[in-house]
């Protein structure tokens, strides 16, 4: 009798938002990046420079502009930067998930 080989699992890298603190598969997060031209939203996750992550809930995204992505960032956002990011978060759902703390 032979032995089946073991399946490996692929590993799956994980990230954290930088809003609710909730750790998800890196491809459910959106990733905004600090490059030499200013913030940039990365869809292909690969773009050089620091990055940050958040949910696509806009709840996230509110609590993110507010100022945890700018200190995750190490950078002032720009009224550049907040215009494109807050164009962003306007196409995003309003839904609330059971998890969030109402925002204050």
């Amino acid at each position: 009798m032979t032995k089946k080989p073991a399946q490996h699992m692929k590993h799956v890298p994980q990230r954290t938002c930088v809003a609710c603190r909730e750790v998800l598969p890196k491809r459910q997060m959106v990733r905004i990046v600090r490059t030499t031209e200013g913030v940039r939203i990365d869809p292909t996750g690969k773009l050089a420079g620091r990055g940050a992550y958040l949910h696509d809930r806009r709840e996230c995204w509110v609590r993110g502009l507010r100022g945890a992505l700018a200190n995750a960032l190490k950078a002032e956002l720009t009224a550049e930067d907040r215009a494109q990011l807050e164009n962003f978060m306007n196409t995003l759902p309003h839904d609330q998930p059971d998890h969030a703390e109402p925002i204050k």
